[in-house]
């Protein structure tokens, strides 16, 4: 055979003949090379019988091949003989066609590589024979697949292409993980977030109400209560259809089972607070609302009764809404019993003292104008405690500052009192009767001219005085006792309080001191009068909301969106201030304002007319305000600020504070002091 012939000639033994061989070395090698693929086609991958058939054979069978077979096919047939093939071919029919699953469980690769595999062929030394046996061996046994021509006639992918995607079903599943994860983390932050903010909400705080508290994890925790609220709403219906139709029997079961429901429901709102009674309840309501829903539903009827009890439910509403304002408002007017036990004990002891002992030490130190003055007016014994103490017990160098307190005649003992049982320190104190300054008068004082006035006493005093809480609940502010008090005008008067004195910090007495104050008198102020925290924020706490600009007096002088600032925590430059005659400007507005046709309340309207361009914003944090308001502060801004504010109404001495923010002002209170137990004052 010439394939014989042609292999051992190519061997390490050379024909000794030297004859040489009928097939040239290129040729042989080309042999080597593509022998696997021809092997693959005769073992069938090839539909058609033989390969040495016309090209018009070949022509009818490409249909049914791939490209890779077609360009096998050229390049066999361009390169070996047809006595080549024959040889190759019938080698390899005894095999059976092999299958495209069992081509690929092979693992041959394009460049058909022989060498270096489990079982490497020795072509040089070796027959044809051996390579038919050892072909026999590498084909899987009972894995023909007698289907491969239609097979070949699907699309088949190529290596590279079925690689590109799965690497793309790759990225789209990394990417979808990605992204579903970044959609959790961000539930997870906003679910925190919301928690977070839910801490702040006080539970005394009508309508602060927030889905992540512990007792709403349930959303149907009350589904019982309404469902007994709902039978007694029906019942109630029932009995007025009833009644009108003459059905007393009927009338008088259900309201029976109406009594029997609310003691049942009792304060309950919340299922786990309700009666063991209650399933009992609801199913013997149940029963006999069924009984009359057959006797006297109609529509009608029904709906009217319906609208009737919302319209009659609205108006409660409303006029309990008035009430809550007003006896809120009343609350934070008033003086707690133990504040006021404490102010009438304080005072009897101050009274029962003799004059010598009346008498604070370093009094020296009144008018050193080189220490630091506060000036603090108020008529609340623990309040002014609360300010003096927190402030000493923060400050660098107690000996160095000066506390000038003022209060009124029915306070003034007990405030002095207070400070000579519990003095501050090192530092000085000095407490003054405002009754007793005699050149604060009316003929000198606007708003004391006003207050002997008719009209001022019949605004104050007589009119609108309502039978009904809910009818005076509107004016009750305008009518605040503070605001006719001279304690809370004194600080238009500072320069003649202390004449001595260049600079001075005012403070409120519903402030705690949290950190050193002695950096406010190092601030400069820019030759501006007052120092101050500004408070607006977008349109809110500006002039307009303070003042009224249909006036033209105000509307010629002022800016509406001019910034307003807080009272409470102020820094005065007395030099200016004398320079600039404020007190005389505030004269001058406080006498245009009579009839109450410029601003309607208040000392802080008037304040930003007298100050309006002598005003410097100091930084926020030296002063937050809103602790008695505001339930939403932030902590860090309140651990962070020099003086908290507890303006509004819920001042931390009432019952009605903001539990949240009571922390701050009652650790400056000694509560095992005598004076505090035997008044029960209590944290």
């Amino acid at each position: 055979m010439a394939i014989k012939r042609g292999v051992s000639s190519f061997g390490v033994h050379r024909n000794r003949g030297g004859g040489g061989s009928r097939f040239p070395v290129f040729t042989l090698v080309l042999i080597l090379v593509l022998a696997p693929m021809v092997f693959f086609v005769g073992r069938g991958i090839y539909s058609a019988d033989s390969i040495d058939q016309n090209d018009s054979s070949i022509s009818n069978n490409k249909q049914d091949v791939d490209w890779r077979t077609k360009l096998a096919l050229q390049h066999i047939k361009s390169l070996l003989s047809k006595e080549v093939i024959d040889v190759i071919k019938a080698n390899t029919d005894d095999l059976g066609p092999l299958s495209l699953d069992s081509f690929r469980k092979q693992n041959f690769s394009a460049s058909w590589k022989f060498s270096g595999q489990e079982n490497v062929i020795d072509i040089s030394s070796s027959s044809s024979e051996q390579i038919v046996a050892t072909n026999k061996q590498e084909t899987p046994k009972g894995k023909q697949d007698s289907s491969l021509v239609d097979d070949h006639s699907q699309y088949m992918e190529t290596p590279t292409m079925l690689a590109r995607r799965k690497l793309r079903d790759k990225r789209r599943e990394t990417r979808a993980a990605g992204l579903m994860k970044q959609d959790e983390d961000v539930s997870i932050k906003l679910e925190n977030a919301a928690i977070e903010r839910s801490k702040s909400v006080d539970s005394a705080v009508l309508g602060k109400y927030s889905i992540w508290r512990k007792e709403a994890d349930n959303e149907n925790i009350d589904t019982t209560v309404r469902l007994i609220r709902d039978q007694i709403i029906m019942a109630r219906v029932y009995v007025s259809i009833a009644t009108m139709k003459n059905k007393t029997n009927m009338a008088h079961e259900l309201q029976i089972r109406i009594k029997e429901s609310q003691r049942a429901l009792g304060d309950a709102t919340t299922d786990i607070d309700l009666n063991q009674s209650a399933p009992e309840k609801i199913k013997a309501m149940g029963q006999l609302l069924s009984k009359a829903r057959d006797q006297l539903y109609d529509c009608k009827l029904v709906t009217g009764k319906l609208r009737a009890m919302l319209q009659s439910a609205d108006e409660q509403v409303r006029s309990l809404k008035k009430q809550s304002t007003f006896l809120s408002q009343l609350a934070a007017k008033t003086i707690p019993n133990g504040i006021h036990c404490l102010s009438m004990r304080l005072t009897i002891e101050y009274y029962l003292l003799s004059p010598e002992k009346r008498k604070f030490p370093r009094s020296e130190n009144l008018e050193n104008p080189s220490l630091y003055h506060y000036a603090l007016f108020s008529d609340n014994v623990l309040a002014a405690s609360v300010v003096v103490n927190s402030t000493i017990m923060n400050a660098k160098e107690p000996e160095k500052h000066v506390f000038h307190l003022v209060s009124d005649k029915l306070n003034f003992g007990a405030m002095n009192m207070w400070f000579l049982l519990n003095p501050p320190g090192k530092a000085t104190i000095h407490v003054e009767n405002v009754d007793e300054f005699k050149w604060l008068n009316s003929s000198y004082c606007p708003v004391l001219k006003q207050l002997e006035s008719a009209a001022m006493k019949e605004f104050y005093f007589k009119a609108d005085h309502h039978t009904t809480l809910s009818a005076g609940s509107s004016n009750l502010k305008y009518r605040n006792p503070k605001y006719l008090s001279m304690l809370n005008h004194l600080r238009f008067y500072l320069p003649q309080v202390y004449p001595k004195l260049n600079k001075i910090l005012f403070l409120d007495d519903d402030i705690v001191v949290q950190k050193d104050l002695t950096g406010l008198w190092k601030v400069d102020l820019h030759g501006k009068v007052n120092g101050a925290v500004e408070t607006c924020g977008e349109s809110f706490h500006r002039f307009d909301k303070y003042l009224n600009f249909s006036n033209p007096h105000i509307a010629r002088n002022f800016d509406p969106n001019a910034c307003g600032w807080a009272y409470g925590m102020n820094v005065f430059d007395l030099k200016q201030w004398k320079k600039r005659d404020i007190t005389g400007i505030y004269h001058r507005w406080q006498s245009m304002n009579e009839d109450r046709v410029l601003w309607k309340l208040g000392t802080l309207p008037p304040g930003l007319m007298t100050f309006y361009g002598l005003t410097h914003p100091l930084d926020k944090s030296w002063h937050v305000l809103g602790l008695g308001y505001n339930p939403s502060i932030d902590k860090i801004d309140i651990e962070n600020a020099a003086v908290v504010h507890y303006n509004g109404n819920m001042k931390p001495w009432l019952e009605l504070a903001m539990t949240r923010y009571r922390s701050y002002w009652v650790k400056y209170i000694k509560f095992d002091h005598p004076y505090i137990r035997g008044c029960k004052i209590s944290e």
